[in-house]
């Protein structure tokens, strides 16, 4: 039953089918540059609900889609449910601070992060508030982002080998990178390798 109930959970999370037909809401963004499956977007600030799972990538993203889908279904304090956006992004935390993206590279390596994009309504002072002090509300500033789209299973190889892929796209560019690259993911595992959306973003100036 727990299992069950985690499948309808994340299906209903998704908002889409196991043939990849998505009906969650992303963040509006503005294409600045368009090379097919590389853009550099500009993204508006945005709310997101944050956790921090210390575990490998598989157990991390389990731990951390269902401690923020617990959020999201009415694990705050006015017990709101509130709508699924995409993409669930997820990176490795950095050993660094960078001043430029303080909400991005922050705590300690060998950990993972993962964020909801809250709907586009909620601000810092009306988003609700988490009661699983696990799970943080922040604001994203604006920022310009260099994205690369591809297909496929989502996993930490995949994850490695497409960064590295927009970052030595990146260094023929006149962009300075401002950030670690991060995954971001648009359907839920079950969807059919080849119609899934997965993304790298990196932040750049």
């Amino acid at each position: 039953m727990k299992k069950l109930l985690s499948i309808l959970t994340s299906v209903s999370l998704a908002g889409c089918s196991i043939v990849g037909i998505r009906s969650a809401n992303e963040p509006v963004y503005q294409i600045l540059k368009d090379e097919g499956q590389i853009q550099v977007r500009q993204y508006p600030a945005l709310v997101v609900a944050e956790t921090e799972i210390g575990s490998d990538y598989k157990t991390s993203s389990s731990e951390g889609f269902q401690r923020l889908a617990g959020y999201i279904f009415g694990k705050n304090k006015t017990q709101e449910k509130l709508a699924m956006t995409a993409p669930v992004t997820q990176e490795k935390a950095s050993t660094t601070l960078d001043m430029t993206a303080p909400v991005i590279q922050q705590k300690s390596a060998g950990n993972w992060r993962m964020a909801f994009v809250l709907p586009q309504e909620y601000t810092m002072a009306t988003a609700p508030i988490p009661l699983d002090p696990a799970v943080i509300i922040k604001e994203i500033p604006a920022k310009k982002v260099a994205a690369l789209t591809y297909s496929g299973s989502l996993s930490e190889q995949g994850i490695i080998e497409n960064a590295t892929t927009l970052t030595e796209w990146l260094s023929n560019q006149p962009y300075k990178a401002l950030s670690q690259p991060r995954s971001a993911a648009y359907d839920p595992p079950w969807t059919l390798p080849f119609l899934r959306r997965n993304e790298i973003h990196i932040d750049i100036e």
